[in-house]
């Protein structure tokens, strides 16, 4: 009996020592464009089915097809508020000439409230052909309140 006591007074003090401890974890991500071609296209702006993010379809511009589709790149509060508008895009393309990419930043901080905190940086270069081209945004102007 005496160790089944011990036992469970020995489970219970370390589970008290792990719930004392917390931590918060910040993560943000910072998606460029760099070294694309300065475009102004035209396009329905749309959420992306899988993930976070936004797309922008039936493009039409003097330097792409219509009908291309864009993953949007920049400051998502800009583009979420013009979800299903027909809007004009100025910013960077990467499937227009050569040197095109996508540079992938994310720096993580685990704050701890009785140990040190800790940081991390990843950096990731994203080139050649992706699923859809990326446009990094630049400005976004509504042009009508429906696609259709």
């Amino acid at each position: 009996m005496k160790t089944i006591f011990a036992g469970t007074t020995l489970a219970l003090a370390a589970t008290i020592g792990l719930a004392a401890q917390s931590s918060t974890v910040k993560q943000r991500t910072k998606i460029e464009v760099k070294d694309g071609k300065e475009v102004t296209v035209t396009g329905c702006i749309r959420a992306a089915d899988a993930g976070p993010g936004f797309l922008l379809t039936h493009v039409d511009s003097r330097n792409e097809q219509a009908g291309s589709t864009y993953a949007l790149v920049g400051e998502d509060k800009d583009v979420a508020q013009h979800v299903g508008h027909l809007v004009e895009i100025r910013g960077k393309a990467t499937d227009i000439g050569d040197d095109g990419k996508v540079e992938v930043t994310t720096k993580t901080k685990v704050e701890r409230e009785h140990a040190d905190d800790t940081h991390a940086k990843t950096h990731e270069e994203i080139k050649g052909p992706t699923a859809f081209p990326y446009l990094g945004v630049k400005s976004v102007k509504m042009l009508r309140d429906t696609c259709s």
